[in-house]
């Protein structure tokens, strides 16, 4: 399976990054992480280009990494620095390493081409840091599935009523079509349930209740990042739908690293506009809030494994497939330009050497 290369995956909580070697695999590619001696973190291919022997196995020493099967040292670049018993140093013997970031708490690895690796390009929440909102770090959930099956779960606000009874869906949205905004890479699919009774979640930790209109919008961006902001106002009381900010509002972040064809990682964090200044409530936010996507995790699991036993199985397309359709399509452009781009890239390359 390919997997969109230019763009940045979260690797893992800054908080769980120190002085350790730690081994990663994103879209299929092993990676060991660390964290420098100023701070910063680097990540390299967990792979020495002797024998292959993962450097995630080996000693850090300073801000070198020295293989645990032979002693082949490379510094933070990728670059061998020493070899036991030998002064010439092979120009291969190199490994790759990567552009990081830190952002919401997370470790973000560019697998594509480095001179592509534009911050800008991040995952963005205005919201996450600003006054008058708190930002809750969440959770690691490992799922059993291929990722695109997660990117279409996130894409459908439908199921909300039937799987997540108890935290964040009532029967009331049974009925509520959902409608769809499309750009280049970005989706949102979204709708209005107007008076009705608010959702568990809002009604415990918000303290809504009577009769409310709430709003799910499920914002997507190429190739596996979601905020979905969700929330919920007295009955009536907000006739422009820009304004909902002034109302009960959260936006669950989602933010997913594919690890092979069968397995990913969804990272997910909270910010909330409401009882921002009572931290003792996040904790048990958290708690129910991986209640619920581990509701998904179960049936996204189930499905992974009818998929294989039965691959050729006929599928029912139903009107709230419209999003996860048109994103498949925009992750497959994704794809298929960056093998151009690398096949055009290659050929220069080719032309270059033979003149």
């Amino acid at each position: 399976m390919e997997f969109v290369k230019n763009t940045w995956y979260p690797v893992v909580w800054s908080d769980q990054v120190d002085r350790t070697l730690t081994r990663h695999v994103i879209a299929n590619e092993p990676v060991v992480v660390f964290r420098r001696k100023d701070g910063t973190v680097a990540a390299l291919h967990d792979a020495c280009p002797h024998r292959l022997a993962p450097l995630s196995l080996g000693t850090l020493i300073d801000d070198t990494i020295e293989c645990g099967y032979h002693g082949m040292t490379f510094d933070c670049s990728g670059r061998c620095v020493r070899i036991p018993g030998q002064e010439t140093i092979p120009k291969k013997a190199v490994v790759r390493s990567y552009p990081i970031e830190e952002r919401y708490g997370l470790v973000w690895i560019w697998l594509g081409d480095p001179a592509l690796a534009d911050p800008e390009k991040m995952f963005n929440l205005p919201q996450y840091g600003q006054e008058g909102w708190r930002a809750v770090q969440g959770g690691v959930l490992r799922i059993e599935c291929n990722y695109l099956s997660l990117v279409e779960n996130l894409l459908d606000p439908a199921h909300v009523t039937f799987v997540h009874k108890s935290t964040l869906g009532t029967p009331a949205g049974a009925t509520i079509p959902v409608h769809n905004d499309f750009e280049d890479n970005a989706i949102s699919v979204w709708r209005w349930i107007p008076d009705a009774a608010p959702i568990p979640l809002f009604e415990k930790f918000a303290k809504m209740t009577g009769k409310v209109d709430r709003w799910h919008y499920y914002n997507y961006t190429t190739p596996c990042f979601f905020d979905i902001d969700m929330g919920t106002c007295a009955a009536g009381s907000i006739t422009d739908p820009d304004l909902r900010h002034t109302a009960v509002q959260m936006h669950s972040c989602h933010v997913l690293t594919p690890v092979d064809e069968r397995t990913v990682l969804q990272y997910w964090f909270h910010v909330r506009n409401f009882r921002v200044d009572e931290p003792e409530i996040d904790a048990e936010m958290n708690a129910a809030l991986a209640f619920a996507f581990n509701e998904d995790k179960v049936i996204l699991e189930r499905i992974q494994k009818e998929e294989e036993r039965n691959p050729n199985a006929e599928r029912v397309m139903l009107g709230i497939d419209a999003a996860p359709t048109r994103m498949a399509r925009m992750v497959q452009k994704l794809i298929e330009e960056e093998k151009r781009s690398h096949e055009a890239s290659t050929a220069r390359v080719g032309v270059a050497a033979t003149g």
